[in-house]
């Protein structure tokens, strides 16, 4: 297993991703797409470490680690990952019950769980979300950001942060609140007016430093980035987690770890889409899941609470033309500087003004378009729409995707289920041809059987799949079961237009297959799935 993830790796490593020729001229739209991310990675990471019961440094290392390795080696250039509040909630648990500690080691086995994913190439799976789900996914996100930013509405000190940001602290009031949605409506004018003018400076960076200029030289009484939490902090250290090294212990932390590689897996690799759409780019799946193992089990031994994509984050950077590895590097190497060196800086900077920045993502990220055809669509595709982005809002995302899939998947299977029917006629010699339509699976099955009328059939009969398609077992077996009919009142049946894999998988009805020169080639899904070791269909 080692070996076949290192080969991964390096395979990985070499497939080289296209990205946009570097000048002058892009390399400081990259530089400052990645300053622009950084100030806005601050309260986030804040915040979700608070989330997790852990110190704000240990959210602050995890976006620095683990949005360096994955700029540097992930499946999308222009993704931004760091701590997010999805694993956040499943981690305050863990360090409530058996401290910070069993956090790292827990971290460090969930990278080790996605290396593993990324070297089977089980990335490739997320094809397998339907665009439902999709647009469900990115307004669910884009609810779920909109109500983090609410508790920097809130007193600093008394807001009890949850992952929605939905608390019981005490809200801003007067002069405060009012200066406080003014700077933000400011923020978000700035935004929006901005590239109207010009190109030269990405404008949610305009929008941080104008609004951050203005408290400070004026002095507004509004909350800042340094009323959360000190950010100064040093270098993150080499530590190995000081948990047993005991079986006890793996069996604590395998539940975590597996629920934390779930939702970091199908986050970030639904975030890669989602990015790759914007840009125009394809593919990187399974590279995605290389770079999130690596970077969370490095995450683990520097004291980092872990992470995974931002769709937040990844919306900032790639709308400020952040398109290269540049953007997000230089985006983690900027929040280091930040806990290195200019912490007092940047604990100046107004809240009013980042919230602002994520409120325009949130403008940006759902797709109102969905609104428009929530009544021109199929009625199951409308309400997958709604049940995700309402169950992403209420649990996860992961909840949520899977939820989502298998809504669509039992829909489909449904129509399809449906689809079963036959044609009838009489041949000159007195057979009765039954011509099968629509596909036979374990969801139609039983319509099949009900398609015959074995006591007032003639003495033979004709069964014809050369408009049908045989799927699985369920239909091996219902086939099976129609032949025992008529055999048990002693009439002949026929089998014609099954494929060959069908012929000696059939067992009781085998000898009755009429061979043809157009029998289909395809393989059924349970004897290609023993072959080869997957699930799937034929081909």
């Amino acid at each position: 297993m080692a070996r076949a993830l290192l080969a991964a790796f390096a395979d990985a490593i070499e497939k080289k991703t296209p990205t946009a020729g570097f000048n002058a001229g892009q390399t400081k739209t990259e530089l400052l797409s990645g300053l622009t991310v950084a100030l806005a990675l601050v309260p986030e990471a804040v915040a979700f470490a608070f989330v997790a019961g852990v110190h704000p440094l240990v959210g602050l290392y995890a976006a620095f680690m683990v949005g360096l390795i994955t700029a540097l080696f992930g499946g999308r250039p222009g993704m931004i990952s760091g701590a997010t509040g999805a694993l956040a909630v499943v981690m305050v648990s863990l360090v409530a019950q058996h401290g910070v500690e069993y956090l790292f080691a827990t971290v460090v086995l969930m990278g080790i769980l996605q290396l593993i994913a990324g070297a089977l190439r089980w990335g490739k799976f997320i094809r397998l979300v339907p665009h439902p789900v999709m647009l469900g996914f990115v307004n669910g996100l884009a609810i779920v950001i909109f109500l983090a930013q609410l508790s920097q509405f809130q007193v600093p000190g008394t807001a009890e942060v949850s992952a929605h940001g939905m608390s019981g602290g005490e809200w801003l009031s007067g002069p405060v609140l009012y200066a406080m949605l003014a700077l933000v409506g400011l923020t978000m004018t700035i935004i929006w007016a901005l590239p109207k003018w010009t190109s030269v400076i990405p404008a949610p960076l305009a929008g941080i430093g104008i609004v951050a200029l203005l408290v400070i030289v004026f002095g507004i009484d509004v909350p800042r980035v340094g009323d959360l939490a000190s950010i100064q902090g040093g270098l993150p250290s080499f530590h190995i987690p000081t948990v047993p090294l005991t079986l006890e212990t793996f069996w604590i932390i395998l539940p975590y770890a597996l629920i934390l590689a779930a939702i970091g897996l199908i986050e970030s690799l639904l975030t890669l889409n989602l990015v790759g759409e914007i840009t125009g780019e394809r593919g990187g799946a399974s590279r995605e899941c290389l770079a999130q193992g690596a970077a969370n089990v490095a995450t683990g031994f520097f004291g980092g609470m872990g992470g995974c994509a931002m769709i937040g984050q990844s919306m900032i950077n790639v709308k400020s033309g952040g398109r290269t590895r540049l953007s997000g590097v230089s985006a983690a190497l900027f929040l280091l500087l930040f806990i290195l060196v200019a912490a007092p800086v940047i604990e100046l900077i107004p809240l009013a003004a980042l919230v602002g920045v994520m409120f325009m993502v949130v403008i940006g990220t759902f797709a109102w378009s969905s609104l428009k055809i929530l009544t021109k669509v199929p009625l199951v595709d409308a309400f997958v729409i709604v049940l995700v982005t309402g169950v992403t809002v209420a649990y996860d995302l992961a909840t949520a995707v899977v939820v989502g899939v298998i809504v669509s998947a039992l829909a489909y299977a449904w129509q399809n289920a449906r689809r079963i029917h036959a044609k009838t006629y009489v041949t000159e010699t007195g057979a009765k041809v039954y011509q099968v339509q629509g596909p036979l699976f374990f969801g139609s099955a039983e319509g099949f059987s009900e398609l015959f009328d074995v006591a007032g059939d003639p003495d033979t009969v004709v069964v014809d799949f050369a408009d049908s398609r045989v799927a699985d077992q369920s239909a091996l077996t219902a086939i099976e079961a129609i032949a025992a009919k008529y055999q048990a009142v002693g009439k002949k049946l026929e089998l014609r237009h099954l494929s060959r894999d069908c012929h000696h998988l059939l067992k009781k009805a085998g000898q009755l297959v009429t061979d043809s020169d157009d029998d289909p080639d395809y393989e059924v899904a349970v004897d290609y799935g023993v072959r080869t070791g997957q699930l799937g269909a034929g081909h």
